[in-house]
């Protein structure tokens, strides 16, 4: 098995110590496969196990009064699922696999070991919650006060940061696996709707579209259309010393 993909998600914001590494290799010593579709964590269910992305796309999502779907958030490699089974007796929320996904299981009580023998780990982590807190309050900001335009700019530029992040978009080219629906779901639109604005942003010479393939011609142009702001760096200078 590779190193662990959140020790290498983590590195990317301070030089993990070799008993932080070691820590987190722990975390990740079992893998499960799950088909494009699977639900990992169901909304109200009861779970002990949190999860660890290996690969793969996810999204955790709620079921409104009518019937219709609110994607949260999308997850991607080193993302750890189900966070708020750490406050929770009962999931808030349904994780779907998008893609066929490769996850680590794990129990929530390693948690708890985490933040007692390593709490710059446990400040990493807290970090990184607040840090998607801030986001999906851009989120909801955006899909209330933008127009469709700047609501499907926005959630791009937030894909392609984080696939940047993550060494996934060479060349500005990233996967992008998602329908319409699902894009439609996370920025409160239409599937038709979403179609019009994907094809007005290729018109408009900010992406191309090819497959599931999707490139940003013009990150600056796009984030500006978007009115986006940048989530990914992280304030560590206040974090307690490695051990």
């Amino acid at each position: 098995m590779a190193g662990s993909c959140l020790a290498e998600r983590l590195s990317h914001y301070v030089h993990l110590s070799a008993g932080e590494q070691e820590a987190l290799d722990r975390l990740e010593e079992q893998e499960r496969s799950f088909r494009r579709g699977a639900v990992i964590i169901r909304e109200n269910e009861v779970l002990r196990e949190l999860f660890i992305v290996r690969s793969g796309w996810l999204h955790s999502s709620l079921v409104l009064g009518n019937g219709s779907r609110q994607i949260m958030r999308f997850h991607f490699k080193g993302d750890v699922l189900g966070l708020p089974l750490l406050a929770f007796t009962d999931s808030p929320e349904t994780v779907t696999a998008v893609t066929d996904v490769v996850l680590c299981p794990f129990p929530r009580e390693r948690v708890a070991t985490l933040i007692a023998d390593h709490p710059r780990l446990a400040a990493l982590l807290i970090a990184f919650a607040i840090a998607s807190r801030v986001s999906l309050a851009d989120r909801l900001a955006s899909i209330g006060r933008t127009s469709a335009r700047a609501r499907v700019s926005s959630l791009l530029c937030e894909i392609y940061g984080a696939l940047k992040i993550l060494g996934l978009a060479e060349n500005r080219v990233v996967q992008l696996p998602l329908t319409q629906e699902e894009i439609g779901d996370a920025t409160g639109l239409t599937a038709v709707h979403v179609n019009r604005m994907m094809r007005s942003l290729v018109e408009d010479g900010l992406i191309e579209r090819q497959g599931g393939q999707l490139r940003i011609l013009d990150e600056a142009r796009l984030c500006a259309d978007a009115n986006f702001t940048d989530r990914s760096a992280l304030e560590t200078s206040w974090m307690p010393p490695p051990r």
